[in-house]
């Protein structure tokens, strides 16, 4: 089954690390990384962005509405993602607990709908 793990924390948190600290933790996601590819969970990841460059869109009556920042005020932002293969639950759970930033946010396991593709 695949599962989205989706990192959330606080950027505000991230610029209160000393270089050493962000180069620590910058380390251990690569090593992380390394582990997850070699254990053939691994499907992609990727680090995002900070709220301060999201843009929202929203459609009202018809409207397309845009603005930028994020969807909704919250304490922890979407920091990043890893999409992976793992044989159940406590399988993804086991991978999101390895995840540097569960230390200082959270991480959300969400299950892929997957569905075969229509030859066209």
């Amino acid at each position: 089954m695949q599962y989205l793990l989706l990192i959330y924390d606080q950027e505000s948190q991230w610029g209160k690390l000393n270089e050493a600290e962000q180069g620590k933790m910058m380390h251990e996601y690569g090593e992380l990384t390394k582990s997850i590819q070699q254990s053939g969970h691994y499907l992609a990841s990727s680090q995002l962005h900070p709220v301060s460059k999201a843009t929202t869109v929203r459609v009202r009556d018809g409207k397309k509405l845009v603005t930028d920042g994020p969807f909704a005020e919250t304490k922890e932002q979407l920091g990043g993602f890893y999409l992976i293969e793992a044989k159940d639950l406590d399988d993804a759970v086991a991978i999101a607990a390895r995840i540097p930033s569960a230390r200082l946010g959270s991480i959300e396991i969400r299950p892929l709908v997957v569905r075969e593709r229509v030859a066209a």
